[in-house]
């Protein structure tokens, strides 16, 4: 993906991630966001693919979701 931003060409690109959380899945979200902003930089969105529940003993044991992350490459 390219486009222009400030009159420079920008590239971007996306990446899957997993999360999981056992309180909801906004939680499972914003620990994944969290965690990929670690190591990504120029994140722009994200959206969420996939969501998933967990069930142990008839009661829900964890969320869990599949994020894709979009962000900007650096330039070289």
């Amino acid at each position: 993906m390219g486009r222009k931003e400030g009159g420079h060409d920008v590239s971007s690109t996306q990446t899957e991630i997993s999360s999981s959380s056992s309180e909801s899945f906004e939680d499972a979200i914003e620990q994944g966001v969290t965690r990929a902003a670690e190591t990504l930089h120029g994140i722009r969105s994200a959206w969420v693919k996939e969501q998933e529940i967990q069930i142990e003993n008839g009661k829900i044991s964890a969320y869990k979701v599949i994020i894709k992350i979009t962000f900007v490459l650096a330039e070289s």
